[in-house]
């Protein structure tokens, strides 16, 4: 019983992808954007909802999505609504879940697959095949050896020295060649990927990076046949750290293009600040587009919603985020 992982060669066009996607990142830290402002974020989680079922199959619209998002009445299949709601679920519960565990994966599962399938969270004990590009047919491996492919795989996350991107896309690959449940196996890699991926930058949280898989969705399941017939998943790597790339990128132009209010420069200075005492100065050089009076409106609304706690005044005034911070 063959359960060691699809080989991947580091090629010279992954290692300019890592670099790239570094680069952006290190734009992001550099201005403290460790989370996208609040509704950057709750529309970037609607997009990788949305576009993650639609992958399988779901037909809600985005607005429909939306609206379950908003726990507002929905016209439409039952099936389907439930698949959003319990999609709204994992993905609120996602950095709770511990990357390196299987019991983890497993409790994610059962959230995501609850009252669709009577196996959510426990691993499939039956034969299974999907249908690649091109109607070709795939066999999953014996439902006996899913047990220890997926104890491999996970062994594979704590132990290797890889990059925790490459991590991230190894992994994701390997799950769909093993395809270790009866049903939510897409809907999982990609979960996973992201909650991987947040053990790198906790900006994945909220990175729609579904949203391009599925506008590419032929070449995502092109690249998953071809490594499954070759063995190699260096294709997949590549297509998937292309899309991280972009995902980036994108984010980065609508964080730039976006005007941040006084709450929202406070929850990114809470992030930056910790536990530690600052000044206003402090602040300023965290944003340093804005004034000294604007700092010192900030800081003084921080004051006043119990947010900051305030020692000396004026010029020598310092500040700390109490030990209820801020709400996300």
């Amino acid at each position: 019983m063959k359960t060691e992982i699809h080989k991947c060669r580091v090629t010279s066009l992954i290692i300019t992808l890592l670099t790239a996607i570094a680069e952006i990142v290190g734009q992001l830290e550099g201005v403290k954007i460790h989370k996208p402002n609040p509704a950057l974020r709750r529309k970037h989680r609607i997009q990788t909802i949305q576009s993650s079922l639609s992958i399988e199959g779901n037909s809600l619209t985005r607005d429909q999505v939306t609206a379950v998002f908003n726990k507002k009445r929905v016209v439409g299949p039952r099936q389907e609504i439930l698949e959003v709601q319990n999609a709204i679920r994992a993905y609120q519960q996602l950095s709770t879940f511990g990357p390196l565990s299987i019991d983890s994966f497993l409790k994610a599962h059962g959230i995501l697959m609850e009252g669709l399938i009577p196996s959510a969270g426990a691993i499939r004990m039956e034969p299974i095949g999907m249908l690649r590009p091109g109607d070709i047919f795939h066999k999953a491996p014996p439902w006996k050896h899913v047990d220890p492919m997926m104890q491999t795989l996970f062994a594979y996350l704590k132990t290797t020295d890889d990059h925790w991107l490459l991590k991230s896309c190894r992994f994701h690959f390997q799950l769909e060649h093993i395809h270790p449940f009866v049903d939510g196996n897409g809907r999982m890699g990609r979960l996973w990927q992201t909650r991987i991926l947040m053990e790198y930058y906790p900006i994945f949280e909220f990175l729609p990076v579904e949203d391009l898989i599925k506008e590419r969705q032929t070449n995502y399941y092109r690249e998953l046949a071809t490594g499954d017939d070759t063995g190699d998943c260096t294709g997949f790597v590549v297509l998937m750290l292309t899309l991280i790339r972009e995902s980036l990128a994108d984010l980065m132009t609508a964080t730039r293009s976006v005007t941040f209010t006084a709450k929202d420069r406070l929850e990114l200075a809470a992030q930056s600040f910790g536990d530690n005492s600052f000044s206003r100065k402090d602040y300023q050089v965290i944003f340093k587009t804005i004034s000294t009076a604007t700092a010192s409106r900030d800081l003084q609304r921080g004051v006043k919603m119990k947010i900051l706690e305030q020692s000396g005044d004026k010029r020598t005034a310092r500040y700390r985020f109490n030990d209820a911070g801020m709400s996300t």
